[in-house]
């Protein structure tokens, strides 16, 4: 019998989850490259305002995009607390400016729900689903498809 069409959004697996605001999301950790403190990255004219900039990283020029105003979640603050994952995403490494970093976890499929429905009102577009872990709930973002999409600019999309 074929179990691959369980409904299932994603095979389990590790992610990086982090704080934006109140909430808690989770990434997939192949994906991280490295976490780094905040440091204020070289203004890029004309860049919308989630593009915060870019940092030199180690000879590699990376873009900086921060979650917090792409989301809506209010006016960032910048600290000792506030920290940059550095992406490897398709041929290309960006970092996103987060809240705090939290720990790895593992998600089964069974921990694993879809995303509902919000209307206009929240871009589900790049939201895999909710992951429950005891008593925390994670919003598992889709971050290659948020990074590689058509307002970011920043990653080509993945070849067909």
């Amino acid at each position: 019998m074929d179990n691959s069409s369980d409904g299932s959004i994603v095979s389990s697996g590790e992610f990086l989850t982090f704080t934006l605001g109140r909430e808690e999301y989770g990434i997939d950790i192949l994906k991280v490259q490295e976490i780094r403190g905040y440091e204020t990255p070289t203004r890029i004219a004309n860049a919308p305002a989630f593009i915060k900039g870019v940092i030199n990283l180690r000879g590699v020029i990376v873009p900086i995009v921060d979650l917090r105003i792409k989301f809506n979640l209010g006016e960032p603050t910048y600290d000792q607390f506030t920290v940059v994952i550095i992406l490897n995403i398709g041929k290309r490494v960006v970092g996103i400016v987060v809240d705090g970093v939290s720990d790895v976890i593992q998600l089964s499929p069974g921990n694993l729900r879809p995303a509902p429905e919000f209307g206009s009102a929240l871009d589900t577009r790049y939201i895999l689903g909710l992951g429950t872990l005891d008593e925390r709930m994670i919003i598992v973002v889709d971050i290659e498809q948020l990074m590689s999409s058509q307002e970011m600019a920043l990653v080509e999309a993945a070849a067909a």
